[in-house]
């Protein structure tokens, strides 16, 4: 690793993809509680799975409220998942494959509109390609491709200069390598041809969830510019009041169903950022509450940290997420003498 290696940040996308998101928020071009499908209609008709009949075929029923922008943003929206435990949608993901990358944005919400939901708008959270429906509402919205977008309006104010999907030949013995994490504790290399795939193609999807690459001091200038609350170098991305509003928890107490996230801690979940709502217990990682933060695949991780004016951002590459207790050890090791 050298400060100049270039990273493939995985779900740290995501945040990006928020923050993309509220500066067409700021300019009054859509509300949170509007329905997504007033922007895409795509998933006007899609309905909610209830079961399976007699015969083996799905029990389809209407949602009981639209799915609105926050669901997207929050998690809520239903949208079907991979990580779903129900089979049937499991198999129509797989068999789909909506996010396939020789997908557009809009092919990809053509396809979601044909899967149900896993359960009613607002009722749930699960993960699963909300994000990338973020990403086709800032293309609709801006009128402006996803990629294009981010450059023009996050990555060159703040001169992150390394962060993009696309890595050219002339940058990539820059890429690190991919490992993946063996039962014995040891680490193989993850064929190039494969672990690069989609970063050294121009692909027609350009997904809000994932896929972008980015060098630590990049990232960290798009971290620094949250802590600072929208503002970095003089340069304004968001307003604070925005940054405030994304950073504050948005799941209400009734959402109890919440897949994996309590494995973050106790947390809540923001617009795109998990949000500590309560002091860590028992082995929880440090933490302050009042953090938003998240983290990536191949075991990225980033967070920050208004109380203490901590940033962070921690990069690694291997998979499967969190089979070294890496993240604790940095996070314990930032808050070992700030208490």
């Amino acid at each position: 690793m050298a400060r100049d290696t270039l990273v493939q940040i995985y779900s740290m996308t995501k945040p990006v993809t928020g923050v993309a998101l509220m500066q067409l928020y700021e300019r009054g071009l859509f509300k949170l509680d509007d329905p997504v499908a007033k922007y895409i209609p795509e998933l006007a008709d899609v309905k909610v799975f209830a079961g399976l009949d007699k015969d083996g075929k799905p029990i389809l029923e209407a949602p009981h409220r639209a799915m609105t922008i926050l669901d997207l943003m929050r998690h809520t929206s239903g949208l079907a998942s991979s990580y779903s435990t129900v089979e049937y949608i499991k198999s129509e993901v797989a068999r789909l494959d909506p996010g396939d990358k020789t997908h557009t944005l809009a092919e990809e919400a053509r396809i979601l509109g044909t899967i149900p939901l896993v359960f009613h708008p607002g009722e749930h959270w699960l993960y699963g390609p909300s994000v990338d429906m973020q990403a086709l509402l800032v293309e609709r919205l801006s009128g402006e491709p996803f990629d294009k977008y981010l450059q023009a309006h996050i990555f060159g104010p703040l001169r992150m200069t390394e962060t993009g999907y696309y890595v050219g030949p002339e940058r990539r013995a820059r890429l690190t390598a991919l490992y993946d994490w063996q039962p014995n504790g040891s680490m193989t290399r993850t064929p190039d041809d494969r672990a690069f795939a989609f970063n050294t193609g121009h692909w027609p999807l350009t997904p809000g969830s994932y896929g972008l690459v980015s060098t630590l001091d990049d990232y960290m200038r798009f971290a620094c510019m949250l802590e600072r609350e929208g503002e970095l170098d003089g340069v304004r991305i968001l307003k604070r009041e925005t940054v405030r509003l994304m950073s504050t928890n948005q799941l209400p107490d009734a959402i109890t169903d919440r897949s994996w996230l309590p494995s973050k801690g106790r947390v809540g979940f923001g617009l795109d950022f998990a949000v500590r709502t309560a002091q860590p217990q028992g082995d929880e990682s440090a933490g302050t509450v009042g953090e938003f933060f998240w983290d990536g695949a191949a075991d990225t991780l980033f967070w920050v940290d208004p109380v203490n004016r901590i940033t962070a951002v921690l990069f690694t590459q291997y998979m499967p997420f969190g089979k070294v207790l890496l993240h604790p050890a940095f996070r314990g090791a930032v808050y070992a003498n700030s208490h």
